[in-house]
């Protein structure tokens, strides 16, 4: 009888996706257990890792932190499968396709806060649109959209801004690494 075996060798950069993906999914813990005033407003702190990734490595390391933070982070949360999770998954793939789109605008007018606050629209945006047609079958759901509008401009600035300003500090510590958009 013969065995074989298989053993995967993980990669620098499947290390990369880890480690980042880990730090999304710290923050999208941490980011449970805050008191917000309105549910279903987050500020999206994980973000700021997969504008980061986005910037220094490109859109697919950027899909695989945002969605193995999805997975694992309602994992961890206890609501796999549950109807949060599945708007997480959808604005996290909505943000994914806005930020696919967006690192193609001109670098010179679009960097990581622009991309944060498209990034916060498509989230939010696809969001409504599931608990319209799953959740909430009415189109009342959609009076919340200037409260979430408002979220998406603040939470995508703030999280634009921190993205933007540890880029800078990532390049200033190590200017011959990857390139920032």
């Amino acid at each position: 009888m013969t065995r074989s075996t298989i053993e995967l060798v993980p990669t620098v950069e499947d290390h990369r996706i880890a480690r980042h993906a880990a730090a999304a999914i710290v923050l999208t813990v941490a980011e449970a257990v805050i008191p917000l005033p309105l549910p279903g407003v987050k500020p999206g702190l994980a973000n700021i890792v997969t504008l980061i990734v986005l910037a220094r490595w490109g859109w697919r390391e950027a899909v695989w932190v945002a969605l193995l933070r999805v997975f694992a982070g309602s994992l961890l949360l206890g609501q796999f499968l549950a109807p949060s999770f599945f708007l997480s998954l959808s604005g996290a793939v909505a943000s994914l396709l806005m930020l696919g789109v967006a690192m193609h605008l001109p670098a010179r007018w679009f960097g990581p806060v622009s991309h944060s606050i498209l990034a916060a629209f498509a989230h939010i945006g696809a969001q409504l649109m599931v608990a319209r047609l799953w959740l909430v079958p009415h189109d009342g759901v959609f009076y919340l959209a200037p409260v979430f509008a408002a979220a998406a401009v603040v939470f995508g600035l703030v999280n634009g801004l921190v993205a933007a300003r540890l880029l800078a500090e990532l390049q200033a510590d190590d200017p011959g690494g990857p390139a920032t958009a």
